[in-house]
């Protein structure tokens, strides 16, 4: 199943943190024990890691007044393998 990283960016300001963390709350609890923020360190985004079906879905996990500004980024790990063939074929 594909991961994607949902970077959730909200206003930088107090009022921009709670809503931005209200509507993340108002789709439930998980969303918000699941995702870490930033704000504490003047980073107004908020991260989550999401194993789902496709692009589509991963996104429709952001709350509608938060999409436009939000990405989501597939995420893929490679092996050391992978990497030494890749490496190899650019040497060649």
């Amino acid at each position: 199943m594909p991961k994607f990283l949902i970077e959730i960016k909200h206003a930088d300001d107090y009022e921009g943190c709670v809503r931005a963390l209200d509507a993340i709350a108002t789709l439930g609890s998980h969303l918000v024990s699941n995702a870490d923020f930033g704000c504490e360190d003047g980073v107004h985004c908020g991260w989550l890691v999401v194993e789902v079906g496709d692009r589509r879905e991963a996104e429709l996990i952001v709350p509608p007044p938060l999409r436009a500004d939000a990405r989501v980024i597939q995420l893929r790990r490679w092996s050391p393998e992978e990497i030494a063939a890749m490496a190899k074929d650019l040497r060649a």
